[in-house]
């Protein structure tokens, strides 16, 4: 099949590219490097200015790269803001990659209308990014997400391409359990892509090492809506009283290949305090045999039919949830080696790139 993939999160379009190009598949990246984070796409299209200007600049680079958006069997948006427009210019574009390519395919991979509504309204989750319990969350942040989506032209863009898309992919338990009872016959979950790692040291895998290593990364912008900043005030806490059986490396704002580096070198990783499942970042980590301190919910293992491991050591949202694991492992080092292991096992299982590259080759051609 050819294969367009627009837009870009933590790397999932270019890494699930990877594994359907070894495949024998004919597959395009078209995408910004999703920002400051750079990641690797084959077609770029960055807006290097927010000025009228340069938005001028990047729609005429668009208009030139169009005739080169047609004949693809599928073309996979990353979401619906699939391009750095404003919601009402991107529907003529979408309009266009219908008119001139096979199926379309939404992905439901982060931040949307679907999402945002499930969560405020409908609350499926026992906590989101939105709500906490029935209570809904009153952080800056989740109330500007709530009135960008809601009631506006982003909603109207959503809502159009959902309906009108051949399939809709969730890559999170979170996502899924917002799509599909609206779309169940159009919505299918696919674990998100990692790229194992070669030559893992074993030895590396067995030893305890002291002083534990704790690696944060934080989005300044996102920080609190994601609640990296509980998980970085309690990781503090935990390190001022355990200085010699913890050290902590924090992440702030860095391009992917800094971070990958800056991460490569820790034990545990922290991510996201209201999720229920990993997302890239910590899945990337676990690849390489680092633990995550994050979303673990019984529905993560759910979803996969996991029914032996358990690598992920769950906190609830709240930063008293987060001290007591970390501090746990002060005092519990020796579980480490375990969950390490099992981290590795738990990505070959179900997260491995081929692997993941064949259930979305599956699920292109039943469309």
């Amino acid at each position: 099949m050819r294969i367009l993939l627009i837009g870009e999160y933590s790397n999932v379009h270019w890494t699930l590219s990877e594994g359907l190009r070894m495949l024998g598949h004919d597959v395009d990246v078209l995408s910004n490097g999703d920002f400051w984070k750079n990641y690797p796409r084959n077609i770029d299209l960055s807006r290097t200015s927010y000025t009228t200007l340069g938005g001028v600049s990047y729609a005429l680079r668009l208009l030139r790269l169009l005739p080169r958006l047609k004949g693809y069997d599928v073309v996979q948006l990353i979401n619906p803001m699939f391009l750095e427009l404003k919601a009402s210019n991107i529907l003529p574009v979408y309009k266009y990659l219908r008119r001139h390519n096979g199926k379309i395919v939404l992905g439901a991979f982060g931040m949307d209308y679907y999402w945002v509504k499930s969560c405020i309204e409908e609350m499926p989750l026992r906590y989101s990014d939105f709500n906490l319990g029935k209570q809904l969350r009153t952080n800056a942040e989740a109330i500007a997400e709530r009135n960008d989506w809601l009631g506006t032209d982003k909603e109207k863009l959503n809502r159009r391409i959902a309906e009108d898309a051949d399939g809709i992919v969730a890559g999170l338990y979170e996502y899924w359990v917002c799509y599909h009872p609206k779309f169940p016959e159009k919505t299918t979950f696919i674990p998100y892509p990692i790229k194992p790692q070669p030559n893992i040291s074993q030895e590396e895998l067995y030893r305890e090492h002291v002083p534990i290593r704790l690696f944060i990364g934080i989005n300044k912008s996102r920080s609190q809506y994601k609640g990296t900043d509980i998980m970085l005030e309690a990781a503090k806490q935990v390190c001022d009283k355990y200085p010699q059986r913890l050290k902590l490396t924090v992440a702030e704002n860095v391009p992917f290949g800094q971070y990958t580096k800056m991460m490569n070198s820790s034990d545990v990783i922290l991510d996201q305090l209201y999720s229920y499942t990993p997302s890239m970042n910590p899945l990337q980590a676990m690849s390489q045999g680092m633990v995550c301190v994050g979303g673990g919910e019984p529905e993560n293992y759910e979803i996969i039919h996991e029914d032996v491991l358990r690598p992920i050591l769950n906190v609830e949202p709240t930063f008293q949830s987060v001290y007591d694991t970390l501090e746990n492992l002060v005092f519990h080092p020796e579980i480490l080696p375990k969950l390490k292991r099992q981290s590795i096992q738990y990505i070959q299982k179900h997260h491995d790139y081929i692997k993941v590259a064949k259930q979305y080759e599956s699920f292109y051609e039943r469309l």
